[in-house]
């Protein structure tokens, strides 16, 4: 892992100089596809019940190298689709990993953990299984509690008690989904995951991930558009194809 992040730094640093010329340039457009600059990066998209049944095979031809999909929400909710399009995803020969959304103010972390676990976000060395990952984000159910109600040391250990539960029953530490803006709000810009959790950020913006939250120097995945030329939501890997098989493998 160590190799990794190295590497992944390097190349961070090498973005970072691109998107701030695409920044000024002006030129490229989300919704259309990623910047130009970093197009040449793993393509991948997420879905959810949203997206029903999906192509595999087109996604595949239209560049599609990785996918996330919905696994659970809270300790009440599986979503109906998830095995249909996870074992779809793998057969097509894409990189296939499961993520759980959080309902922080439900349940606590390791309960909401397990049960991830247990409804599809388990992980193997297979070389073709992403690690879990942990999706946490403003409250879409109350506008008024979008932190759940809980301060930034309950939320720390929250999701503390998560990524420890997923450790304890997958032997990896989950891939963490969030926006720099939550990320401050909700947890005050926390340094206690950026050490040994991928950051898979979102940011729908043409001109880049932007400031990362909480110490994190590198972003793994960028969701950089809800719409594009995949099914779901857009993302980009930051690394080789082959540094995208070695993070399935768990090295």
């Amino acid at each position: 892992m160590a190799r990794e992040r190295t590497l992944l730094r390097r190349r961070a640093g090498v973005l970072a100089a691109a998107m701030a010329a695409l920044a000024l340039a002006g030129t490229a457009s989300a919704a259309a596809g990623p910047p130009a600059l970093v197009a040449g990066l793993p393509r991948g998209h997420d879905v959810s019940s949203h997206q029903k049944y999906v192509d595999w095979q087109g996604a595949r031809s239209a560049g599609a190298r990785f996918v996330y999909v919905k696994a659970t929400e809270s300790t009440d909710y599986a979503n109906p689709y998830f095995s249909g399009q996870y074992d779809g995803a793998g057969g097509a020969g894409l990189y296939r990993g499961a993520y759980h959304f959080a309902l922080p103010d439900r349940s606590s972390g390791a309960r909401q953990a397990a049960y991830f676990v247990q409804h599809g976000g388990d992980w193997a060395a297979d070389g073709r299984t992403l690690p879990p990952a942990l999706d946490i984000e403003y409250n879409p159910y109350s506008s008024k509690h979008r932190c759940y109600g809980l301060g930034w040391k309950r939320m720390v250990g929250w999701i503390r008690s998560f990524s420890d539960e997923v450790r304890q029953e997958t032997g990896r530490r989950p891939v963490i989904y969030t926006t720099a803006q939550w990320w401050r709000q909700c947890t005050g810009d926390s340094h206690a995951f950026s050490k040994n959790h991928a950051l898979w950020i979102a940011r729908h913006s043409a001109s880049g991930p932007g400031r990362l939250p909480g110490g994190w120097r590198y972003w793994t995945f960028w969701q950089f558009a809800t719409k594009g030329r995949l099914p779901g939501d857009q993302n980009l890997f930051n690394g080789s194809a082959s540094r995208l098989k070695i993070l399935a493998r768990g090295r």
